[in-house]
């Protein structure tokens, strides 16, 4: 009977960790689903209202450069998007981690504007489980290099 018990209990902690694992599955896809088509609607629903926002790469004097932009700012830049341009962030691979309320995500990357190669790099999104009973984007921060992108992946 004992067995039994921890058995169940086994079961239904991998069924919660999948399920939790597909929700923020979902939450990334919905956000580069309006990153593709600009829908800032659509990233607005997965995203929380204070979210932060970083990127860092190295400049052409070989600097580290850290950048910090708002909501406002990336929404910005997608509106500006010309009707014409195609934008595409291939996602090489997706590592989640969750812990209670918490979860990260690790997303190798290359991006592509208008199906030619542009940069490469990682997306780590922050997300949190809130009140609402959702996962949201509380932050996220990228790199971005134009060489050297299959060595660092």
């Amino acid at each position: 009977m004992k067995k039994t018990f921890f058995t169940i209990l086994f079961i239904a902690s991998i069924h919660h960790s999948f399920s939790q694992n597909d929700e923020v599955k979902t939450v990334i896809n919905t956000f580069f689903e309006g990153l593709h088509t600009a829908d800032t609607t659509l990233i607005n629903s997965v995203i929380s209202k204070n979210i932060l926002m970083q990127t860092t790469f190295t400049n052409s004097k070989g600097e580290s450069i850290l950048r910090s932009s708002t909501k406002k700012d990336f929404f910005t830049t997608l509106l500006s998007k010309k009707e014409e341009d195609v934008w595409f962030e291939k996602l090489l691979s997706v590592e989640i981690k969750i812990d209670g309320n918490i979860a990260s995500v690790w997303i190798p990357y290359e991006f592509y504007l208008n199906d030619i190669f542009s940069h490469c790099g990682a997306n780590s999104f922050q997300l949190y489980y809130n009140n609402n009973n959702h996962w949201e984007i509380i932050y996220i921060i990228d790199t971005r290099r134009k060489k050297d992108c299959k060595s660092k992946l």
